[in-house]
């Protein structure tokens, strides 16, 4: 069955900038709502190397799986200083990939592990040539890699925003997937962040990533077949299920966040929305406004169950681009291979040779733990937002009062309430 995207709403009050870079990749600057940034913003003047050549995928006769060989991959940055952050706006001292000051940021990356190729005549033809069994076969790695800068600051994560800025990306989120659905080749489009360098990251800088991928992915198609197997309402009974039961951790008017069932990661969270929605670009404005209070205070929360930061891995699942669209929802899913204060979970000898997953802690006490700490999170994020409230009241002159997108953001968040 074949499905077309969803039509994209965007939303109005967040200023898009369109711009390439030196090497001919696309740049888009987001400002926020009310930014004070201007929309002039300076060319790429650096003198670069060209463009990697596209990768090539190989497949394994044993899985069928596709190995994309992205050798240009080992050159990237691996943990700068913070004077030569490349992700930072650019100084003459650290002539960096975003010549500007921004709010949010989205470029082509530098070393990807698809494309820059779309097109190429030994691109894979459509997803039953992938599927076909052989040996020695490959095909071109078409496809497109973009970062997403989440903020000029060079350390933080998604959590570390305001509700404001928080918005910002979720509206990138969504824009890119809608332009990248639009591509040629592409069959399903990956939006993540990964924090901590126990999780691999090669740059503190707060950002993440959207793959866009010339196959429906492998942990997709074992989906599908999960619903051929169960039906059409898999999400929808899912969803029911977890928010009658002791594993939800919060609740808005449009998303919930639980830990599930069969949870393989000692802190697993997965976030669902309300009605069916297979992608970002699906969403509507009032969804991504709950989604800025109620994501960033689940990430948060986890933040809060140790007193150091916890790596983590954000994987927003979205419905291949033609295909199941009415079936496939889209979903987050945080994992933390974190198992105790100073103990990680490293996948040894079942999980990675055989997939035969073991967990270490029951699902029911992850949810309390986590939940605990999302509610102190929010508790901690109220009084904050209290203080800061106060301060401007006295520091600002008496005046009529109106209405501001900050308000706005403080009924947001006091609409999706921590459930306990």
């Amino acid at each position: 069955m074949t499905t077309q995207p969803t039509p994209f709403t965007a939303d109005d009050r967040i200023s898009r900038q369109h711009h390439t870079l030196a090497d001919g990749r696309q740049l888009i600057y987001f400002d926020d709502p009310e930014s004070t940034l201007s929309p002039d913003r300076a060319a790429d003047t650096r003198d670069l190397d060209p463009r990697p050549v596209t990768p090539t995928m190989r497949q394994d006769p044993l899985t069928g799986d596709w190995v994309s060989i992205a050798s240009a991959r080992q050159n990237r940055a691996f943990l700068p200083p913070a004077h030569l952050d490349p992700l930072a706006p650019s100084t003459p001292e650290n002539p960096s990939e975003i010549p500007s000051n921004y709010d949010v940021a989205v470029f082509e990356n530098k070393s990807p592990s698809f494309g820059p190729l779309l097109e190429d005549d030994d691109a894979p033809s459509g997803v039953a040539d992938l599927r076909e069994i052989g040996l020695g076969r490959t095909r071109t790695s078409v496809g497109r890699c973009e970062v997403v800068c989440f903020s000029p600051e060079h350390e933080g994560s998604f959590a570390s925003l305001s509700v404001t800025r928080a918005r910002t990306v979720i509206e990138a989120w969504a824009e890119r997937t809608h332009a990248l659905s639009q591509l040629p080749g592409i069959e399903q489009v990956f939006p993540f962040e990964n924090r901590g360098e126990a999780i691999g990251v090669t740059l503190h800088h707060p950002h993440g990533q959207i793959y866009s991928y010339p196959y429906v992915t492998p942990r997709t198609e074992r989906l599908v077949a999960s619903i051929d197997q169960y039906g059409p309402s898999l999400f929808e009974d899912i969803l029911a299920s977890e928010q009658a039961g002791d594993r939800l951790i919060l609740r808005g008017e449009h998303w919930s966040a639980f830990v599930p069932f069969a949870a393989r990661w000692p802190i697993e969270v997965h976030m669902l929305p309300h009605r069916h929605v297979p992608d970002f670009a699906a969403t509507s404005l009032v969804e991504r406004d709950e989604l800025a209070v109620l994501y960033r205070r689940l990430l948060r929360g986890i933040d809060a169950i140790y007193d150091t930061p916890t790596p983590y891995i954000a994987a927003w699942h979205q419905a291949p681009i033609h295909v199941r669209r009415d079936e496939i929802r889209l979903m987050l899913q945080v994992t933390s291979p974190r198992r105790a204060e100073n103990k990680l979970k490293y996948l040894a000898g079942s999980e990675a040779a055989m997939g035969a997953w073991i967990g270490d802690v029951a699902p029911e006490q992850s949810a309390a733990v986590i939940r605990e700490a999302v509610a102190r999170a929010a508790a901690a994020d109220e009084d904050e937002n209290g203080s800061a409230s106060k301060r401007r009241s006295a520091d600002a002159p008496s005046q009529p009062a109106s209405t501001s997108t900050s308000t706005s953001a403080s009924a947001s968040a006091s609409a999706g309430k921590v459930t306990s």
